[in-house]
């Protein structure tokens, strides 16, 4: 039977130390005994054990066949794993977004400060150039001091017959011609003086804007307000609608047009002009009356597209008398002047009607000649601004 080694406090036989602290001594030896053995590690430590080594031989293996060199891989930190990584992408997306939007405010101040009609344009989707040169001119109050601008020569067509030329400023037809204001003048009473604008205002219609005076027919409303005590311009028409040629044409106060050649392009003739009211001397006044009128026009064929305009600048003059002094009849129009530049009409003919050239037509008869004027320069006096066969810078 085997037995117990003695404990050391046995064998030393010495009774010195008390039991209790003897007994305290053996259990603080066994607990720093037991703390200081090898533990061995457990499942999940060995797994992540084994996780980072794979991933470190994995990154040493890209860095040599890369040819570089790198050091232990490292997890991944909240400063530099992927989440992190992608909010910073983000901030930094914002940034630069933020950063073309402030670009893109500061230009759009300098357009506004620098051309505001054109960024007007762009947020309306117009063109600010094609706005510009169709937008209705205010009404002429005194003689332009120069011609129109040029605008792009763009040809006319069906739907825009005034496209390319100063006509499309121009107002629409009767709108176009308007009467100064009344007033007492040359001893006639405000009234008086009304009438005439007025049948001033209704003959230059009748003569240039009336459908019937257009195609042709005898402007029956027009020739209704000549004072037929003025019997020498009544004579005069009355011939010139009936049998016109060189020296009685009534293309001198009336437009005319021969409908089996060409017909209007739509239903409306621009005009632009003005009517001034002074006082004539030894009593009465003077209406006097300049006004430019331009009419698209196409050729009467069935299928003709090309567009052409015939321009016609009239000035008239109508005397308003005073009855105590002349005899005159009320309502009535006492024509004293009148004169007409024809721009785009056929050379030498006196057959009573307009003719508008087109370009696809072989010239025939006489060729224009001499210094190109332009028939829509209201700033030169009538006669000044060439034949009717002269040449023309635009139509």
């Amino acid at each position: 039977m085997s037995e117990k080694p003695p404990t050391p406090r046995e064998s030393s036989g010495d009774d010195a130390l008390p039991d209790e602290i003897w007994e305290q001594f053996v259990r603080d030896n066994e607990r720093d005994i037991r703390s200081s053995a090898p533990k061995e590690p457990s499942a999940r430590a060995r797994m992540v054990t084994d996780r980072l080594r794979k991933e470190q031989e994995a990154a040493e293996s890209a860095a040599r066949a890369r040819g570089g060199r790198r050091g232990p891989a490292e997890p991944e930190g909240w400063r530099t794993g992927p989440a992190w990584q992608e909010r910073n992408g983000r901030a930094g997306r914002r940034r630069r977004t933020w950063g073309v939007l402030g670009i893109l405010v500061a230009a759009a101040v300098l357009l506004v400060a620098l051309n505001p009609s054109r960024a007007l344009s762009l947020l309306t989707g117009d063109d600010a150039s094609e706005s510009t040169a169709t937008a209705p001119l205010p009404a002429e109050t005194a003689i332009p001091t120069a011609a129109p601008p040029s605008f792009d020569p763009e040809r006319p067509t069906l739907k825009e017959p005034f496209r390319g030329s100063p006509a499309m400023q121009y107002a629409d037809g009767a709108a176009g011609i308007e009467a100064p204001d009344a007033t007492a003048i040359g001893g006639l009473s405000k009234e008086r003086v009304a009438t005439a604008l007025a049948a001033t205002r209704t003959f230059l219609i009748e003569s240039n804007l009336s459908p019937t005076t257009l195609r042709g027919e005898r402007p029956e409303a027009a020739l209704g307000l000549i004072d037929p005590l003025e019997q020498d311009v009544v004579d005069r028409f009355t011939t010139a609608l009936a049998k016109p040629d060189k020296e009685h044409d009534p293309l001198t106060l009336f437009s005319r047009f021969d409908p089996r050649k060409v017909v209007p392009v739509g239903n409306v003739v621009k005009t632009r002009g003005m009517m001034t009211l002074a006082e004539r001397p030894g009593g009465g006044a003077t209406v006097h009356a300049d006004y430019t009128f331009v009419y698209p026009l196409v050729k009467a064929a069935p299928g003709s597209t090309e567009v052409a305009r015939t321009i016609v600048r009239r000035t008239l003059d109508v005397a308003v008398l005073n009855p105590k002094v002349n005899r005159a009849t009320d309502g009535k129009l006492w024509i004293t002047a009148y004169d007409v530049q024809i721009g785009n009409t056929v050379c030498d003919a006196h057959d009573g009607y307009l003719h508008p050239e087109f370009a696809d037509e072989t010239p025939t008869g006489p060729r224009p000649s001499g210094s190109a004027s332009d028939p829509y320069d209201r700033s030169r006096p009538l006669s000044a601004n060439g034949q009717d066969c002269g040449l023309l810078s635009r139509t």
